[in-house]
């Protein structure tokens, strides 16, 4: 599963996501956290893609979407995440979904650094 954020982490995650799949061998679940619609037509053909809409702004959670879908689903052994460097005030003030999802999953995570 890769949950799939705002921002170039979003499609470094993307970009990881796809190769840990075919590294597994295993379909590949995309949770778009973004606000608009996950475009696919960029996507391979060669993988079995599913692909989870949020509803917009008022939508739950993001990281409870991400985990509710974890549970949802018997087959998910692995989710991809971006990251991005956060000062500590921003960490502080605002929360952090990849910091949350790495310590609520309950699968193991695999972290990706967008590049500086």
């Amino acid at each position: 599963m890769t949950a799939i954020a705002e921002g170039s982490e979003g499609d470094h995650a993307l970009t990881a996501g796809i190769t840990e799949t075919r590294l597994l061998g295993t379909d590949l679940v995309l949770v778009n956290l973004r606000l608009q619609p996950l475009d696919d037509s960029s996507l391979p053909d060669d993988l079995e893609i599913t692909i989870v809409e949020r509803n917009g702004p008022g939508d739950r959670d993001p990281v409870d979407a991400v985990l509710d879908e974890i549970d949802a689903r018997s087959n998910i052994n692995r989710l991809v995440i971006g990251m991005r460097r956060r000062s500590p005030v921003g960490k502080a003030l605002l929360g952090s979904i990849s910091q949350r999802l790495l310590l609520d999953s309950p699968v193991p995570v695999l972290a990706v650094k967008t590049p500086a």
